[in-house]
């Protein structure tokens, strides 16, 4: 079974410069959402696509299962996205950013890049159904952190998420979808059991569950584009562009962080 894993950011019309390239109108979120509902797509968290599709003891996978996801955490997601799920009565899984919370107070780090959800927004989420998962503490590129400030960057950020929303974490996502090995190891010593890549692909059951495949859907994503990609049509061709600048970066990503490891033991 193929499943798409959809990858949104920030819902809004006035996206920031930052944000602007991922920022999807309001206007077409609800026209996507409503032809998911119109084709008879049922959108699962991700967590129950994970223990479907790639753990025993779950529920059987709907016909047509689709994961709703959103990174980072923005403001704009309780404001513009969520009205439109809980409308439709479909779940979503939103992966935080623990210190890049509007509150976030003395546990605050790292830059956000526009507004955020506060705590009480994200405990109003989960009340309607989200699922609420990891992506960080601060939002670095993980797989060029020391062991040290991996181990933290992952088990602060899912510790705090339970103090504050009261349920189990265990899911998360990459940020920028940046992962390695070593960054799995961890990910899985920290206690999750499922994490999102990018990679611009269809999941299916033989999938690394450590690093499922998603969708990316941006401000540039039209109708048509929207269509092909949840229905399985053309999506290598669809993100072709992606996949080159994915696999390129990817050389670059491991090379630097050996060159650092190499440089430090000096």
């Amino acid at each position: 079974m193929s499943v798409p894993i959809l990858m949104y950011h920030s819902v809004t019309d006035d996206p920031n410069s930052a944000t602007r390239p991922l920022a999807v109108r309001p206007s077409d979120f609800e026209a996507q959402m409503t032809y998911l509902k119109e084709r008879g797509f049922t959108p699962l968290t991700l967590g129950d696509l994970v223990a479907s599709l790639y753990r025993t003891g779950g529920a059987p996978a709907p016909d047509r299962p689709v994961v709703i996801t959103f990174d980072d955490g923005y403001a704009d997601f309780h404001h513009n996205a969520l009205p439109v799920l809980d409308g439709l009565g479909f779940p979503a899984t939103v992966f935080l950013t623990s210190g890049w919370l509007d509150d976030a107070g003395d546990d605050a780090a790292g830059r956000p890049l526009d507004r955020m959800l506060t705590w009480n927004q994200v405990r109003e989420a989960a009340a309607c159904g989200v699922e609420i998962a990891g992506h960080s503490h601060s939002h670095p590129q993980l797989d060029q952190l020391p062991d040290a400030d991996l181990r933290q960057e992952l088990r602060r950020n899912k510790a705090l998420i339970e103090d504050k929303v009261g349920r189990p974490v265990a899911t998360m996502a990459y940020p920028y979808g940046y992962s390695s090995a070593r960054v799995r190891r961890e990910v899985r010593k920290a206690g999750y059991w499922a994490a999102c890549a990018v990679a611009n692909t269809l999941a299916d059951g033989d999938d690394d569950v450590m690093a499922l495949p998603r969708l990316t859907v941006g401000r540039s994503t039209s109708m048509e584009r929207f269509r092909k990609a949840v229905e399985g049509r053309g999506v290598p061709l669809i993100y072709l562009k992606e996949h080159a600048l994915t696999k390129g970066y990817a050389v670059v990503r491991r090379t630097r962080y050996g060159l650092r490891h190499v440089v430090g033991r000096e």
